[in-house]
């Protein structure tokens, strides 16, 4: 048996939370906010008592769209000696091109060259307050970056300016010594009826066009060392940006997901934006938080129990072994390709081989539940 100790965060996890997360007040399109609001500095103090690590941060969650140099100077000191203070980091900064109205026909890609000229400037802007906090990955999420009729803009034209965007940036990057590595964040729709990029294979696609490619990563790219940042929710099926507690809808997908980063050793920040239930007070919402971390603790400890599984490990080998006339293809050769051409599968044979997925799940989930 693992003591409940086990499952108190600890700095090592990198657990962290957004300044919009936990200061999520509960307003929706049907109803206005629940809770009063909470001042950065009392978040970052609630994110040290429920054992988190770090804060990520919108520039406008922190610094208020219109405040003055001094003002910005004032409120950038105070939360820096709240981090201090209670041992908490800035491992990542984003960028509001989304709420302000000027943003209502995009950013990068709107039609009005002024308005993409001040989304760059305002970029670049947040760019620093992230470095001075600390923060070495930069989120870009493009929420406006789309269109309700294409009679707006040619979506060619669209790709194009934001792949300008992006090198102008990288290259800003690059001036400075900031060191970041951006993290490109997809969707396919809300707020915009269609956003440009859709889903991850968008930015796949997208990322090789850019001047500085090694600088851009998106989440599933692990293998090509590329996994920047991720954000831990949940919600339910066929729905979007529901942002549920961490584990809540989907356990299951939730302990692959958990198992995939502890698996392969990711270092990086395990970020939850997620919000609490309407339904909460601030003392709910501490709940919310140290659910987010105790389900993934948890989950962390079912997928060691799941490694370490003889039957689970037999079936895995079983599956996976191959026969001493398997011909070798991790590399090519010449002659290799010869072997494999003069091979003879016996196709029938190979058909009959026995797959136990069945059981494999049925195990999986009796180890998630407590039965095993």
């Amino acid at each position: 048996m693992t003591s409940d100790g086990a499952y108190e965060p600890k700095p090592e996890h990198k657990f962290s939370f957004g300044l919009w997360t936990l200061g999520n007040r509960g307003r929706d399109p049907f109803g206005d906010a629940v809770r009063p609001t909470l001042p950065p500095v009392e978040i970052v103090a609630m994110l040290a008592e429920v054992g988190a690590w770090g804060v990520n941060l919108h520039d406008n969650d922190l610094v208020p769209i219109d405040a003055n140099g001094a003002e910005r100077d004032r409120i950038v000191r105070e939360f820096k000696k709240a981090c201090s203070e209670n041992g908490i980091v800035v491992p990542m900064a984003t960028v509001s091109l989304f709420y302000d109205p000027v943003f209502r026909d995009g950013a990068f890609t709107a039609n009005d060259p002024e308005v993409r000229a001040y989304a760059l400037q305002k970029t670049m802007q947040a760019m620093d307050l992230g470095a001075e906090l600390g923060a070495n990955i930069f989120v870009l999420w493009g929420g406006r970056e789309g269109v309700e009729t294409d009679a707006c803009r040619r979506a060619d034209d669209a790709i194009k300016r934001l792949r300008e965007a992006v090198n102008f940036l990288c290259e800003y990057n690059i001036d400075q010594g900031y060191g970041y590595k951006f993290a490109l964040e997809a969707k396919p729709n809300e707020p915009r009826a269609d956003i440009y990029m859709a889903t991850t294979g968008h930015y796949l696609g997208f990322i090789p066009t850019l001047a500085h490619p090694e600088m851009v990563g998106v989440n599933p790219e692990w293998e090509a060392g590329k996994l920047f940042h991720i954000d831990l929710n949940d919600q339910m099926p066929g729905r979007y940006d529901q942002d549920l507690r961490f584990g809540s809808a989907n356990l299951k997908s939730a302990f692959w997901l958990v198992k995939f980063l502890e698996d392969v050793g990711y270092q990086g920040p395990r970020h939850f934006d997620a919000h609490a239930y309407r339904t909460e007070n601030h003392e709910g919402v501490k709940d919310f938080a140290r659910g987010c971390m105790r389900t993934y603790l948890l989950l962390k400890q079912k997928a060691a129990q799941w490694n370490a599984d003889r039957e689970i490990q037999a079936i895995l080998q079983e599956v996976s072994r191959p026969t001493p006339e398997t011909p070798c293809i991790a590399n090519y050769s010449s002659q290799g390709s010869r072997a494999l051409l003069a091979h003879a599968f016996n196709r029938a044979s190979i058909a009959k081989k026995r797959l136990p997925y069945e059981r494999l799940d049925q195990l999986t989930v009796d180890i998630l539940v407590g039965a095993r």
